[in-house]
C-alpha cells in the first residue's frame, strides 16, 4: 500500500497504547478512521486527537468478547462506508500467572479478545478489503508468538495462533492489491506492560508482587511500533519483529532453541514463591 492518504481504516484498541499510535500515525497520513474499543473515555480522547489532523473519525464501544457486539460494529462500518481498506487488529488482553491458576473466565477473556475476535472481525472483513482496489489487514501480533517465556501461557497461546491466522492469511489472499502483515514487539510502554510491572488489583485478591520491570534498553513506544507498522504496510512485509532485542532473541531461537529455553526460564524475570502466588489479569482492549 503505497498511498494512505484517503484511505478508511478500522482500529481496534484505540484508547491507548499501540492502537492510539497507530490511529494518530493514519490521520498523519490522512487516513479515515473507524476507532473501536472498550474503553468509552480514551476512545474519545484518541477520536479529538485524530480529529485535529482533519480527517473523518467514527468511534465505536465495542467488548471484543461479545461475537454480537463485533458484528454490530463491522454493521454500522459498512452502513458508513461501503468499503473497508486497513483493518488493524490490535485490541489485546494479558493474564500474569501460573497457567494452572488461571479461571475459565480468565482463560477464555484472553483466547477471546486476542484470537478470537481478530479472525471474526478479518472474516466478516475481508469481503470489504478485497473487493478495494487497494487493502491492508495488520495483526498486531508478539515476540511472545515466536520465543515462549513464563507465567503467561493464555497470552503466548492466542500470539502463536494469530501469527498461524495471519501466515494463512497472507498464503491464501495477499497480494500486490492486498496485504497481510503480523507485527511482533517485544516490550513496549504501554499500560497493559505497565499494569503487569507496577501490579493493579489482583484477580482473587491475592497478595503477590508484579514480575521485575524489563530493562529500559528492550523498551520501545508506541510510536516507533506505529511507524514500523506504516512502514510495512507500504513494503507489503510479511513479518515484522520490533526492536533489536527482540529480533536477536528470534534468531536466538532459530539457531539455539536451548539457549532460548534457559533465557526464559532464568531471565530478567525474578522467581519465588510470592511471584508465583502473583496472579492477574491486566490490560483491556487497548493493545499489548
Amino acid at each position: 500500500m503505497k498511498i494512505i492518504r484517503g484511505k478508511k481504516a478500522l482500529i481496534t484498541g484505540a484508547a491507548s497504547g499501540i492502537g492510539r499510535a497507530i490511529a494518530i500515525a493514519l490521520a498523519d497520513q490522512g487516513a479515515d478512521l473507524y476507532l473501536v474499543d472498550i474503553d468509552e473515555a480514551g476512545l474519545g480522547l484518541t477520536a479529538r486527537e485524530v480529529a485535529s489532523r482533519g480527517v473523518e473519525v467514527v468511534t465505536a464501544v465495542c467488548d471484543l468478547r461479545e461475537p454480537v457486539q463485533i458484528s454490530a460494529a463491522v454493521r454500522a462500518l459498512l452502513s458508513r462506508w461501503d468499503h473497508l481498506n486497513i483493518l488493524i487488529n490490535n485490541a489485546g488482553v494479558l493474564f500474569y500467572g501460573p497457567t494452572h491458576r488461571m479461571t475459565d473466565e480468565q482463560w477464555n477473556r484472553v483466547m477471546s479478545v486476542n484470537l478470537a475476535a481478530p479472525i471474526q472481525l478479518a472474516r466478516e472483513l475481508l469481503p470489504a478489503l478485497l473487493s478495494s482496489q487497494d487493502a491492508h489487514l495488520v495483526n498486531i501480533c508478539s515476540i511472545f508468538g515466536l520465543v515462549s517465556s513464563r507465567n503467561i501461557a493464555a497470552y503466548q497461546t492466542s500470539k502463536y495462533g494469530l501469527i498461524g491466522f495471519t501466515e494463512a492469511l497472507r498464503t491464501e489472499y495477499g497480494g500486490r492489491r492486498f496485504g497481510v502483515t503480523a507485527v511482533c514487539p517485544g516490550f513496549v510502554s504501554t499500560p497493559m506492560m505497565e499494569r503487569v510491572v507496577t501490579g493493579e488489583p489482583i484477580v482473587n485478591g491475592r497478595s503477590g508482587r508484579p514480575p521485575t520491570s524489563p530493562p529500559a534498553w528492550i523498551v520501545t513506544s508506541p510510536d516507533k511500533v506505529a511507524a514500523k507498522t506504516i512502514a510495512a504496510m507500504r513494503k507489503n512485509r510479511g513479518l515484522v519483529i520490533v526492536t533489536p532485542a527482540a529480533r536477536l532473541l528470534w534468531w536466538l531461537k532459530r539457531l539455539s532453541p536451548g539457549a532460548v529455553d534457559w533465557v526464559s526460564r532464568e531471565g530478567w524475570r525474578s522467581k519465588g514463591p510470592v511471584e508465583l502466588e502473583a496472579e492477574r489479569l491486566v490490560g483491556d482492549e487497548r493493545g499489548p
